[in-house]
């Protein structure tokens, strides 16, 4: 039998997911696990053995299947489908439109399903963790981890290759999907001009559509040989490979941040519109500064929206550095404890209360 699960979305949503995604693997032992994903991402789950094959999809868009995956051998009709991708009722359709024999997602009373109750204030891995979970799929934030604590050698400038590639660098990732959750590319270039004349070995990260961003900020940052643009140069599994060995990584609210917590690198996020609380790291959590100057009695904003949050907006370079230099000058904790983020209502560099959340796309 094949498990068909929808995540059809973007680098920081399918790894919030990995933990309920392990959980789906323990809840249907023997089954082979297909993700519906864009091709490039379910792919890299694959090479990790996460999930078995990727059925290649964009968004709420209709799945073919059956589906003749890798090598031509064809699915059968039946499936278990799981909805890991929203609360419905767009993306129950299209799990329901491949005629599973058994559907697991959150209750949606417009897609005629019956199932647990949607959480507005739940963490993003813990509302899939838990809708895993009750169906006997044992998963908790642990299982979020890529690779271990630490890589061989150390994060520091001494470890093997430090010095090739970008291996125990810092890297500063300035770009985020919407605008929203982009800080100001000025602030950006202060921050690196500042790692810079501390004496670390600073690599600029970013997307293809990212590339003038990230030009703008080394140009701006006025440091010369000391700050290098890799941007649009990375496939994710380079990628990945640069944030499991980097001594840090700086960016906004957005996929990257994702990878520095699955791999325990330490890392310093900006938060904007969506508080920590809700999509901030889940383990490790000493190596992880988050920074978020919003209000959680405040009516939630839009993560997508074209112009940059206010709270975000508010946060401060002085701020962004010292949060940077207090990363690199203490060593990271070992300790494998997870803790939900939480803490005082005001503007803080850690863990802030929870705020109600956008909805999950349909």
């Amino acid at each position: 039998m094949t498990v068909l699960v929808l995540r059809a979305l973007g680098l920081g949503d399918a790894l919030t997911g990995v933990a309920a995604l392990r959980g789906v693997r323990r809840a249907w032992p023997g089954h082979r696990v297909v993700l519906a994903a864009p091709r490039p991402l379910g792919q890299w789950l694959a090479d990790h053995g996460i999930v078995d094959a990727v059925l290649p999809a964009q968004g709420l868009t209709r799945l073919p299947w059956p589906w003749a995956g890798p090598g031509g051998a064809q699915d059968a009709p039946g499936c278990l489908a799981v909805n890991l991708h929203g609360r419905g009722p767009e993306s129950h359709r299209v799990l329901q439109a491949t005629r599973p024999d058994a559907l697991l997602a959150f209750d949606n009373t417009d897609a005629g399903h019956i199932g647990p109750d949607w959480d507005e204030n739940e963490h993003e891995v813990l509302r899939w963790c838990r809708l895993v979970r009750s169906v006997g799929g044992h998963c908790e934030p642990e299982d979020l981890r890529l690779g271990p604590l630490d890589p061989p050698g150390g994060r520091g400038q001494e470890s093997t290759g430090a010095q090739q590639g970008g291996r125990g660098a810092v890297l500063v990732h300035p770009g985020a999907a919407a605008e929203a959750r982009r800080w100001p590319a000025a602030r950006w270039a202060r921050v690196v001009h500042a790692l810079a004349a501390q004496g670390h070995d600073v690599v600029l990260t970013g997307s293809e559509a990212e590339r003038g961003l990230c030009a703008r900020v080394r140009l701006e940052a006025d440091a010369g040989d000391a700050v290098r643009d890799a941007s649009g140069r990375l496939g994710l599994p380079a990628l990945a490979d640069l944030v499991s060995t980097a001594r840090l990584l700086v960016s906004g609210d957005t996929g990257v941040a994702h990878l520095a917590t699955a791999y325990g690198t330490p890392s310093v996020t900006l938060f904007g519109p969506t508080p920590p609380a809700l999509w901030g790291p889940m383990i490790d959590l000493p190596r992880h500064l988050v920074i978020w100057h919003g209000d959680p009695d405040a009516p939630p904003r839009d993560p997508n929206a074209g112009r940059l949050d206010p709270a975000l907006a508010q946060v401060p370079v002085d701020e962004v550095v010292a949060a940077c230099e207090s990363a690199l000058t203490q060593p990271p904790a070992t300790g494998n404890g997870t803790t939900t983020p939480s803490g005082s209502d005001r503007p803080s560099s850690r863990h802030a209360a929870p705020s109600p959340a956008p909805s999950a796309p349909g």
